[in-house]
């Protein structure tokens, strides 16, 4: 497992609940750092000194979607050196904001989130195997 803190930007207490759930079954050991506001999450990212092993952003949030935290993300020329791997991971993916993510900005991934326990950690556990083996200018 590569280090360095997962980031979720997720509104919703349960679905962050769930999440440390999953990542504790996972045996996951990486710090989760958690934003309910991506205005926060930014603040964050910019102070931060050790590089996050993971973005997970959900897309429908209040103030700022998901969306325009990510093109913020990228506007920043500071941010967007980072490389940090950037997945959605939302409840509703909606055609049109699945093809705006891949075509505006530079995601890496848009999941939508399981109906269930099981298949909220496959779809986790998929992700962070993915990243944990993937080769990247973080690497």
């Amino acid at each position: 497992m590569k280090s360095g803190p997962i980031i979720l930007i997720e509104d919703d207490h349960d679905d962050k609940t769930i999440f440390e759930e999953v990542l504790a079954e996972l045996g996951i050991a990486n710090k989760l750092i958690w934003f309910s506001k991506s205005k926060d999450a930014i603040e964050y990212l910019q102070m931060a000194t050790e590089p996050p092993f993971l973005i997970l952003s959900d897309v429908n949030m209040p103030v700022q979607n998901g969306l325009d935290f990510k093109k913020q993300i990228d506007n920043d020329p500071e941010l967007r050196k980072k490389s940090i791997p950037f997945v959605f991971y939302s409840t509703s993916v909606g055609q049109q904001a699945v093809k705006e993510a891949y075509t505006e900005m530079t995601i890496q991934g848009f999941f939508q989130k399981g109906n269930d326990f099981e298949e909220i950690k496959n779809s986790i556990k998929l992700i962070i195997d993915y990243w944990t083996h993937c080769i990247h200018p973080n690497s």
